[in-house]
């Protein structure tokens, strides 16, 4: 199995608009993170989770030409509004792309991006629309999607539940403030996980770096990589700071998993 983190920003990205502040203007390649989202490949299968405003950009960089289904962790407007981009695999595959989440996450995209899901909206002669299709997950439950065997599982992000998932030996965890020891047990035995980890000070409903480091040593992963970072944080420092099997992620990652 082979992960790709193709985003590892926050909602705001960095560098950030009208910013410059050391890392803003950082010429580390590492530090210039796009909006948060993982390609998971094993086999032929290409599953992607989330669909950033970058989504383009970000397959474009990584060369990914096919995508077999989407894991959605919720429905904030960083992790979904690239869902148009995703109208270039329906066109190449010539079928309908298959998208999996939380069911309030399902709700809202078949309202908010009426224009794809309504079947009442043709595309005229000469347009095309994505075709894409919305199944809800229940937290808890195992499922094989695309051929790969998934664990939705289910975390508080202030009044939403955002779904983190495990996929094997991996599990991919962002936009949470907390794991508790139910999410710990289902995600025991994980070999690469990747959590959220906004910056040091704490925040409301994300992890911050040193709850991330915590919560990482209790599920015990051999390799954490942090996601979802700010431009408080600059790679190298970060990396620096950290201890051994913690490690801050940066578009472009790419991590082989034994299965």
């Amino acid at each position: 199995m082979r992960l790709t983190l193709l985003g590892t920003g926050t909602s705001m990205g960095v560098p950030q608009i009208g910013c410059g502040c050391a890392v803003c203007r950082s010429t580390d390649p590492r530090d210039r993170r796009t909006r948060s989202s993982a390609l998971v490949e094993s086999g032929d299968t290409n599953l992607l989770i989330d669909t950033p405003p970058e989504l383009r950009l970000q397959v474009l960089q990584a060369g990914v030409s096919h995508v077999d289904a989407v894991l959605y962790t919720h429905q904030h407007a960083d992790h979904v509004h690239g869902i148009d981009d995703l109208r270039s695999f329906s066109l190449l595959s010539r079928s309908s792309l298959p998208l999996f989440g939380p069911p309030a996450t399902v709700e809202h995209l078949r309202t908010a991006f009426q224009y794809i899901f309504d079947e009442r909206v043709v595309p005229l002669p000469g347009t095309s629309k994505p075709r894409l299709t919305l199944t809800a997950l229940v937290p808890g439950v195992p499922l094989t999607i695309a051929g790969l065997d998934i664990l939705p599982i289910a975390f508080e992000h202030g009044p939403l539940t955002v779904y983190g998932y495990r996929i094997g030996p991996l599990g991919y965890i962002t936009d949470v403030k907390r794991v508790d020891s139910h999410a710990m047990a289902l995600l025991s035995g994980v070999r690469v996980l990747v959590l959220n980890a906004l910056w040091w000070r704490p925040h409301p409903t994300h992890l911050s770096i040193d709850e991330a480091v915590a919560t990482a040593r209790a599920i015990g992963a051999e390799r954490t990589l942090l996601t979802h970072l700010t431009h408080e944080t600059g790679h190298q420092d970060l990396l620096d700071r950290l201890p051994p099997g913690v490690e801050p992620g940066y578009d472009g990652l790419t991590v082989e998993i034994p299965e």
